[in-house]
């Protein structure tokens, strides 16, 4: 029987869903072995973005929604493993990320907060739960955020070869790998998908813009694009992360309120830019040429991938499919990978990108019994 598996949970920034993966690390290199995405339900996902806005905050829904994402989470966890066939007992530990509700490590009391409370996935599988990942790295100082630069080191560095993995989620992270050092860097350039995907939800009642149609109907403003990429984040040093709290419709509407008179379409060309344009100024500032893998679901946008591409003349842009993980996993994979470190008492975080002052082994253990 095998007893090398590990299961990772991540619901991200652009709350399309819930990844659940199976791995297998009883090999040199994990092995997706089954993968399940769990849709999460309207009248939750309205909730969950209601409770994202800062200003909305109200306890109870904090309470009722971290126990109905755990159980979310759960069914997400059993419905894999009836999928892959694979009983709970053959499962080392479960990996969740949670959902981010609240991201703001630059407070004078920085924090960061998800929710799927853990104690409700051991219960509903059966499986101890590994959570609560981030809190330990801001507690050291650091951003708390992003995690997986550790896993796209061990997975992806290529010797003499300078990498970039570049992760578009709702927010945009990259992971810089020199090739012949361990000096990996990682940060959060901006947006991803949250604006674009914001600006169709509003406009045209669509959950997101598919292969970027929207946005290539549309010519980009020069004037509002330099405008949105004035904001002082796109200027500031690593380590730093962001999310939903700063880059949101809110945000969105106060930026864009002096150019009403742009065609709807225009918008959407200009926001998937200021993506576009944020990647490539963070990228080109850390090597000029090298390869470029995308993973998340910007993967899937055809018209960003081809503007990156256009920006970034000196890079092989491709996805991680073409380094052996599909591109709508990686995070997942990413979780499971912390769980295991988590399990085996090693660190997973990366002082040099969370600016955390020491390395820590991340997480908390849930137990199922």
């Amino acid at each position: 029987m095998n007893t090398n598996y590990f299961i990772g949970l991540m619901s991200g920034t652009s709350m399309d869903g819930v990844d659940a993966v199976l791995v297998d690390f009883g090999s040199p290199s994990p092995k997706l072995v089954a993968k399940h995405s769990q849709v999460i339900p309207k009248h939750t996902l309205r909730n969950l973005q209601r409770l994202c806005l800062p200003g909305s905050d109200e306890i109870n829904l904090l309470g009722q929604l971290d126990r109905s994402v755990g159980l979310l989470f759960g069914a997400a966890v059993n419905e894999l493993l009836a999928k892959a066939g694979v009983s709970k007992e053959q499962v080392v530990a479960i990996g969740s990320h949670g959902q981010t509700v609240r991201h703001m490590p630059n407070l004078d009391m920085g924090f960061t907060l998800q929710i799927g409370d853990p104690n409700t996935i051991a219960v509903e599988t059966g499986i101890d739960v590994i959570a609560d990942f981030r809190r330990k790295d801001i507690a050291l100082g650091g951003q708390g955020a992003p995690l997986v630069p550790a896993f796209h080191q061990q997975m992806f560095a290529s010797p003499d070869t300078p990498r970039i993995i570049l992760n578009i989620g709702g927010i945009a992270n990259l992971t810089y790998l020199p090739g012949n050092t361990d000096d990996v860097i990682g940060f959060d350039t901006g947006p991803g998908n949250t604006l674009i995907d914001a600006w169709i939800q509003q406009i045209k009642d669509e959950a997101y813009d598919e292969d970027g149609a929207w946005a290539a109907s549309g010519t980009t403003d020069e004037k509002l694009l330099k405008h949105l990429l004035s904001h002082t984040y796109f200027s500031q040093p690593f380590p730093k992360s962001t999310g939903r709290e700063l880059f949101n419709q809110a945000w969105l509407e106060q930026q864009a309120a002096e150019f009403g008179y742009l065609n709807e379409a225009d918008i959407q060309s200009t926001l998937l830019d200021v993506t576009c344009h944020s990647i490539a100024k963070d990228t080109l500032a850390l090597s000029p040429r090298g390869e470029l893998f995308v993973c998340g679901g910007g993967a899937f946008n055809t018209e960003l991938m081809s503007r990156l591409d256009k920006l970034l003349p000196g890079y092989r842009l491709s996805t991680t499919s073409d380094i052996g993980i599909a591109p709508q996993w990686v995070e997942g994979i990413a979780f499971a990978w912390l769980a295991m470190r988590h399990h085996q008492g090693l660190s997973g975080n990366l002082p040099a990108v969370t600016g955390a002052s020491r390395e820590a082994v991340l997480g908390s253990l849930f137990p199922a019994t």
